[in-house]
């Protein structure tokens, strides 16, 4: 499981340093991909294959299911983290997120996301106060 918020920087040649307690789930492989509100995906390749499979399970009748397959899997990009746990993030994806050299990369349970640190503080304070506001029919058996 993804947990917690980490502070890596994006280098010159686009790569960042996995955080350290993430790098053991990734390291076999992992696949990025564009993300809802402008940030990344980070899957391992295990879980990515999970998910691929839930969408084929979608109609390929429903207009709305084909639309979000082809964003989701035509900016995939699967990686393999090298000795130090870098990987390489895709000009495609570094340009979709917005990101700058300070990067936040946030624990989202069975996956990671990277954000560009300024757009994840932005998200963040807009998004507290509904935190405070959610009740159990949002999340049933968590409160």
């Amino acid at each position: 499981m993804f947990l917690g918020t980490h502070s890596p920087r994006l280098d010159e040649k686009g790569r960042l340093i996995l955080p350290a307690k993430f790098r053991e789930e990734l390291a076999d492989g992992l696949v990025l991909t564009r993300g809802q509100e402008r940030c990344i995906y980070v899957f391992s390749q295990k879980e990515f294959e999970r998910v691929h499979e839930q969408m084929r399970e979608a109609p390929l009748s429903s207009r709305q299911a084909r639309d979000y397959i082809r964003v989701f899997l035509s900016g995939a990009s699967d990686e393999v983290p090298d000795k130090q746990g870098r990987i390489t993030i895709p000009p495609a994806l570094r340009s979709y997120a917005g990101l700058g050299r300070e990067l936040a990369v946030i624990g989202a349970g069975t996956r990671a996301e990277i954000w560009d640190a300024g757009a994840w503080q932005t998200y963040l304070e807009a998004q507290e106060t509904a935190f405070s506001e959610t009740d159990e029919d949002t999340i049933p058996g968590i409160f």
